[in-house]
């Protein structure tokens, strides 16, 4: 592994426990070290902080719309990035890019219309058919025996039945890190478009990919697909600023954007003006400030990935894209599951692997988006839980 970058930007953070709202910090006790929801202990973009601060001694927050600006700098965005000639006309905003899922299937899905899902998978994406009493079909990723997560394209396409109407897709892939290529988008592509599926496209880390591995928008590939998706995303997790709730969907399609209004009828009515804010100054200044960030991304993870080689019964595949870390735990021989095992041994704060997916109970999320003395304090906390398990 090469010298981390150790930029200073990246390390110096508040106080999240007692001095913000954290979700992530507040609700664990004290002395635990949470390494689980999917917001980076890192301060946001310094342009963004500065543009928020302007916004804030305007002093007058009444209710919101997007500027015309901020339409194009998104267009402006896709253009420059993916070469995709985005239409201002084509975008929604929304509180989040799951309550964006959901306001579309509000608005056009019919009882018994089934959705088709990948696991393991990101769990609001899994509780979406529950929540709107559809049934679902999975079509689960096939681990190769190097690790590495794939699609069995015969396995995908044979779980679509004759009412299946949806496709709910998440690339980059939460939790397993997956870039999907070009090619293998192209292959999903196929197949929804032979049996007529809607694709819902959850591309929220779209941004935050590494060295090889670039992101394709499935929309992107051609006018046809294009017009058979919603693609979801935001700013939020690129430029840490989730909590300022404000995402948007791409959707060519005029009647799928007459559905996604209807879905939000008389439930979403404006999106927060500070949010607005803040993806504007993200999208026009902060370009460097990703790239710098990614550096530092790629040390954490290859620090982790290679910590984790180094522990018998562990494994992890060095995610393409994301800040997250799925690891297998399987060989570490617990008698429950390895997130209760590092909360209660090490009072390191994971994800549990089983909410991504029923198969997935000896798994566990890691977030590695935190300065790189707290990821290794995380990594020693458990490695010394395991060396304790074992005598």
């Amino acid at each position: 592994m090469r010298e981390h970058s150790r930029n200073p930007f990246f390390e110096n953070i508040p106080d999240r426990r007692n001095q913000s709202e954290s979700n992530k910090w507040r609700k664990i006790p004290e002395g635990y070290l949470p390494m689980s929801l999917a917001d980076m202990d890192c301060l946001c973009p310094t342009q963004v902080h500065d543009a928020l601060r302007k916004r804030i001694d305007h002093n007058i927050f009444g209710y919101g719309r997007a500027r015309p600006e901020l339409y194009d700098l998104i267009a402006d965005h896709f253009c420059r990035k993916y070469g995709w000639a985005v239409e201002t006309d084509w975008i929604r905003f929304s509180a989040g890019v799951i309550m964006g899922f959901n306001q579309l299937l509000d608005g056009m899905a019919e009882r018994n219309d089934r959705i088709l899902l990948q696991t393991p998978n990101y769990p609001p994406i899994l509780e979406t058919p529950e929540y709107r009493g559809l049934p679902m079909v999975d079509a689960p990723l096939v681990r190769t025996a190097e690790g590495r997560f794939e699609i069995d394209f015969d396995r995908f396409e044979a779980a679509i039945t004759p009412d299946t109407r949806f496709f709910l897709f998440s690339n980059p892939q939460n939790p397993t890190g997956r870039v999907f290529t070009k090619a293998e988008l192209e292959k999903i592509a196929d197949i929804c478009l032979r049996h007529h599926l809607y694709i819902l496209s959850d591309e929220i880390h779209q941004d935050m990919v590494y060295s090889g591995h670039p992101h394709t928008p499935i929309a992107s590939l051609d006018r046809e697909v294009a017009m058979r998706t919603a693609t979801f995303t935001a700013a939020s997790k690129t430029y840490n600023i989730p909590g300022l709730k404000c995402s948007y969907a791409i959707i060519p399609n005029p009647e799928l954007r007459a559905a996604f209004d209807r879905g939000g009828a008389g439930l979403i009515d404006s999106i927060s003006v500070l949010g607005l804010t803040a993806t504007d100054a993200a999208y026009r200044y902060c370009d460097q400030w990703l790239k710098d960030v990614m550096v530092y991304l790629e040390d954490n993870r290859d620090y982790l990935a290679e910590e984790i080689e180094k522990i018998d019964g562990m494994s992890m595949i060095s995610p393409e894209g994301t800040y997250l870390a799925w690891i297998d735990c399987s060989g570490l021989g617990l008698k429950g599951s390895p997130y209760q095992f590092f909360y209660d041994n090490a009072h390191v704060v994971l994800n549990e692997g089983s909410t991504f997916g029923k198969d997935y109970g000896s798994y566990v999320r890691l977030n590695f988006g935190c300065p790189f003395g707290m990821l290794q304090e995380g990594v020693e906390k458990m490695k010394n839980a395991i060396a304790n398990f074992r005598g």
